[in-house]
């Protein structure tokens, strides 16, 4: 259950990073910047939680990171198909996107 839990916190962690990874230049330092920082700390919530690194967790890590940093694409590509103008901060567009008059 622990390692479900931390598959699930991973994916939710990464989702604004992807989104923020969709609104910059590719290999730059911001890009780098987007992949590595869930990466530390996915390794920090690793060792404090005492998971170990078993087949299955690393494959449910893997996969949870990447499924993340995905969506966190598409939805900044959905964002931008609805009008708003992408900020690379998913908060501050969601804000927009609900407060404003349709």
């Amino acid at each position: 259950m622990k390692i479900l839990l931390f598959g699930f916190s991973v994916f939710l962690l990464n989702i604004p990073f992807g989104y923020w990874r969709a609104n910059i230049k590719s290999k730059s330092l911001k890009w780098f910047a987007t992949i590595h920082i869930p990466v530390l700390i996915t390794i920090i919530i690793r060792f404090q939680s005492g998971i170990d690194f078993s087949l299955f967790s690393v494959l449910l890590n893997v996969f949870s990171f990447t499924s993340g940093q995905f969506l966190g694409i598409k939805l900044f590509a959905l964002m931008r198909k609805t009008g708003i103008n992408g900020t690379s901060c998913l908060i501050v567009d969601l804000k927009e996107y609900f407060l404003t008059e349709k």
